[in-house]
């Protein structure tokens, strides 16, 4: 039974047979089309502008000069990946199989952050996990087929705990010696 990271989208999730919904997946989808490929593009600009002013946010002097800016603009950030995550959602025949994936996970870690900061004022230092937008570049650049190799790394490193724990033990005690 092959792995269900390696099934194509259509087979994990349902790709609709007819309508508007089969176009609609087909741009969100198919990044071999023409507009999938355009879809795919403005998607990935709007990652990397929303993960840059995530990182120009951060930086104090420049907070306090473009606070309202960046307000404006995460509010921007956060409609689209909202709009693309429901149209995601709406246009495969099995949705919570698509919201519990590796990807829609991420997708909804993606706009959650700024929704919890404004119902809970307490979790505006959630609001940072921002940042995970960038794992939405697997997607865009086909690299779902090397998240099996960080899990098989993950497990490698998780095998060799003990031995790696002495290691760094050893490197610390001769660092403290020196």
């Amino acid at each position: 039974m092959p792995d269900t990271m390696q099934l194509r989208d259509g087979q994990r999730f349902g790709r609709p047979e007819t309508g508007w919904r089969l176009r609609l997946y087909t741009i969100i989808f198919e990044a071999d089309t023409r507009e999938g490929r355009l879809f795919d593009i403005v998607l990935l600009g709007f990652i990397v502008a929303s993960v840059a002013v995530v990182i120009a946010d951060s930086i104090e002097s420049v907070h306090a000069r473009f606070k309202t800016l960046f307000t404006v603009l995460e509010w921007i950030f956060t409609a689209a990946f909202t709009t693309e995550y429901i149209a995601r959602l709406v246009c495969v025949r099995r949705p919570l199989r698509y919201a519990r994936s590796f990807y829609g996970v991420i997708d909804l870690l993606a706009v959650l952050p700024t929704y919890f900061a404004i119902l809970v004022p307490g979790m505006s230092a959630l609001i940072d996990v921002r940042v995970l937008r960038l794992l939405r570049v697997f997607r865009i650049f086909k690299l779902a087929e090397y998240v099996d190799e960080f899990g098989a790394l993950g497990q490698a490193l998780y095998s060799s705990r003990r031995k790696i724990l002495v290691f760094m033990m050893f490197v610390m005690l001769v660092v403290m010696v020196m």
